[in-house]
C-alpha cells in the first residue's frame, strides 16, 4: 500500500521493522552499497535518500534524519507512525565532553539530555532527559563487546545549536554529559511516545575539550565500527 507523505513516499511494506539513521544523506547510500545486498532505494524526497536491502539474510533500512531535531523529528515519527517501524537506531558523530572518549570511539547513549523544547511537556526546569529502553541498551552493549569495539555507554548532549557557545557545553558536561550532538532527543522523545524503541550510536569525530578533529569526507566514510555495531544489534531486534 502506498503511503505518501510530505517528506517519504514509499510503500508501507518497503521499510524493514529496524532503520538504521545517518543524518548525512551520503552515508546512508554508502550503507546500502557497502554492507547491504540487494539493496533497494525505497525514498528519495528530498534527496534524503532511504534503502532498504539484507544483511546477513536480515531485512534491515538505512535512510538519512538531516540535521538537527526538527529533521530527526519529522522522519522518525513518519517511519514509526505511518510505516511502521519498530525500531531506529541513530548512527552518527558526536563530539567528545569526555577525555576518555577519544576520536573514533562510540558512544552508546542509554541517556539524553537538552536545552530543546522539542516537546515542553518532557521537559523539567527548561531540560529534557531522555532514556533508551534498556533491553535495547543491553543488546548494544553484548554486540560492542563481540565486535571489540572502543565505546563507552554514557549520556549524550541533544543540542539545537551546532555553534554553542563553550560555557554551554561546560553547563551540560558538568550535568553528566560525556559528548553533544544535535537528533537523539528527538528520537528519544518520539520513541517513547509512540510506544517504539529508539537508540543513538554515535562515533566521536571531534573532541571539544582539545580540539582534535576528523574532517568532513572521514566522518561520511569511515565511521564503520557503528555500522557493524547497529547493523548486528538489527539482527538482534528483527528477531
Amino acid at each position: 500500500m502506498l503511503v505518501e507523505t510530505p517528506h517519504i513516499k514509499a510503500d508501507k511494506e518497503d521499510f524493514a521493522k529496524v532503520v538504521l539513521m545517518p543524518g548525512d544523506p551520503l552515508r546512508s547510500k554508502m550503507i546500502a552499497e557497502n554492507f547491504l545486498e540487494n539493496a533497494k532505494l525505497v525514498n528519495d524526497i528530498r534527496g534524503v535518500q532511504g534503502y532498504t536491502g539484507y544483511y546477513k539474510g536480515v531485512r534491515v533500512s538505512v535512510m538519512a534524519s538531516g540535521m538537527g531535531m526538527p529533521s530527526m523529528g519529522i522522519y522518525s515519527y513518519e517511519l514509526f507512525k505511518f510505516f511502521d517501524v519498530d525500531t531506529i537506531i541513530r548512527i552518527g558523530s558526536a563530539g567528545s565532553l569526555n577525555n576518555d572518549l577519544k576520536i573514533k570511539d562510540l558512544i552508546i547513549a542509554d541517556k539524553v539530555i537538552s536545552n530543546s523544547n522539542y516537546d515542553s511537556v518532557l521537559e523539567t526546569d527548561g531540560i529534557s532527559k531522555q532514556e533508551a529502553s534498556k533491553d535495547i541498551v543491553d543488546e548494544a552493549i553484548i554486540v560492542a563487546d563481540n565486535l571489540g569495539v572502543n565505546y563507552k555507554v554514557g549520556t549524550l548532549y541533544s543540542s539545537d545549536t551546532y555553534y554553542d557557545e563553550y560555557s554551554t557545553l561546560m553547563k551540560y558536561k558538568d550535568m553528566g554529559a560525556d559528548a553533544c550532538e544535535m537528533e537523539a532527543n528527538a528520537l528519544y522523545i518520539n520513541a517513547k511516545k509512540l510506544g517504539k524503541k529508539g537508540l543513538a550510536i554515535c562515533t566521536i569525530s571531534n573532541n571539544i575539550l582539545t580540539g582534535e578533529e576528523t574532517d568532513a569526507l572521514e566522518r561520511q566514510n569511515s565511521f564503520t565500527d557503528m555500522v557493524k555495531v547497529a547493523l548486528e544489534l538489527a539482527i538482534k531486534e528483527e528477531k
